[in-house]
């Protein structure tokens, strides 16, 4: 039988934040040891329920979502998505403009696909969501790094992203509210971003799903409202505001100015089309999540459940000796610090494998999201109160004594 290889485009693809830690907790499930996986943004293993209504429409909905709908989706979905961006006063959005997707990582990848050539050059945050960074290198293009500053509240570093500025460079990444650190945008990091932006014509990519998970009275500012005159793609969806991941619903929207970008529209018709259309069912639930009860906001709420975890790990975190954190403002993870000197960490893959194998519980290492040093690690606050408890008290205990060889 012939033998085929890995294909030589997934050569410089990285996504190890389901990577080889994760095979090996499966390996340790396999063999019948629990583990507590702090390392997925899924809320509904944490018994975050979907709301009734939406799950509702699901049911309601099966037998006229048997077949395939137009490739950018049903009517009452899109127009759903619309009138949320006339909310928002995002600019120049009409329903033409509205693609759904079988989650945003679908779109994400078609976003990438459809933009760039060889060589052509993407700036992405680091830390970043690794998604960005495995589909820029797999459409042939190079993924350029930001620093995103932990000592400024993880927002990105303007100086730095201007530096990273090339004639190859196509568009600007950025993910606010951010994944993996909770960092929450303010204006006038924003502003900046659409400035660079602006004065070397470079398109706008803007992950947005977790835009209504802020915490502390904090509001949510879409990059395309700033950014009238440049072409912007949002990207968002339903899997972590309704706790429906597994349903796959996210969407993007084109807007601002268009008028030098149609052939690339052009293309995500085409890349769209070559797949049908995203799930139909899912699709129906869009206009009920959008225009209903949004159940989410008495969770980030002082005495909400996301909240009161958010509180709870970001204290326990920073009173272990040799571990700070920035408190996250959105989202529902935290990105801390170790002292690597303290520990003599040499590989953060190893420290997180450590853990597991001590004390079954799965984290992410930093370099999973593209960070450059071996020194920080993401952790997911939606587990019951009682397992971030136990979570924290094995960790103090961990790094009382571990010190890597």
């Amino acid at each position: 039988m012939r033998k085929f290889e890995k294909s030589s485009k997934l050569e410089h693809v990285s996504y190890d934040v389901r990577g080889p830690v994760l095979e090996e907790a499966e390996r340790m499930e396999d063999e019948g040891i629990r583990i507590l996986k702090l390392n997925t943004g899924n809320p509904a293993p944490f018994g975050f329920d979907a709301p009734n209504e939406v799950v509702r429409d699901l049911i309601m909905n099966v037998r006229s979502s048997e077949g395939y709908s137009t490739s950018k989706g049903i009517f009452s979905a899109r127009k759903a998505i619309e009138q949320y961006c006339q909310t928002k006063n995002f600019p120049n959005v009409t329903i033409n403009d509205i693609y759904t997707g079988n989650g945003v990582s679908e779109l994400i990848t078609m976003c990438m696909q459809g933009l760039l050539d060889h060589g052509d050059e993407v700036l992405i945050p680091t830390p970043d969501y690794p998604l960005w960074t495995a589909s820029v290198s797999l459409a042939g293009g190079t993924p350029v790094h930001y620093i995103c500053d932990e000592q400024a509240e993880w927002y990105p570093d303007i100086e730095d992203m201007k530096k990273k500025v090339t004639p190859r460079t196509k568009a600007i990444v950025i993910i606010n509210p951010n994944n993996p650190t909770g960092a929450l945008y303010p204006k006038e990091i924003l502003e900046q971003i659409v400035e660079i932006a602006r004065e070397h014509q470079l398109i706008i990519y803007s992950d947005e799903i977790y835009d209504r998970l802020v915490m502390d009275g904090l509001t949510h500012i879409p990059i395309a409202t700033l950014a009238p005159d440049l072409f912007v793609v949002t990207l968002n969806g339903l899997s972590k505001s309704h706790r429906v991941a597994g349903f796959r619903c996210g969407w993007m929207v084109l807007s601002g100015d268009k008028s030098n970008v149609q052939g690339y529209i052009e293309g995500l018709n085409m890349l769209s089309s070559m797949r049908l259309c995203s799930n139909v069912l899912s699709q129906q639930i869009i206009q009920t999540a959008l225009g209903g009860y949004q159940s989410i906001d008495e969770l980030l709420l002082p005495g909400g459940r996301i909240y009161e975890q958010r509180e709870f790990i970001y204290n326990a975190l920073n009173d272990i000796p040799g571990i700070t954190a920035v408190k996250p403002k959105a989202a529902f993870y935290i990105f801390p610090k170790l002292d690597v000197k303290k520990f003599n960490i040499k590989n953060d893959e190893q420290f997180v494998l450590d853990f597991l194998h001590k004390y079954h519980v799965l984290l992410v290492h930093g370099g999973g999201f593209n960070w450059h040093e071996p020194d920080h690690f993401r952790l997911v606050y939606l587990p019951q109160m009682e397992d971030l408890k136990l979570t924290m008290s094995s960790m103090r205990e961990f790094l009382a004594t571990y010190r890597q060889k």
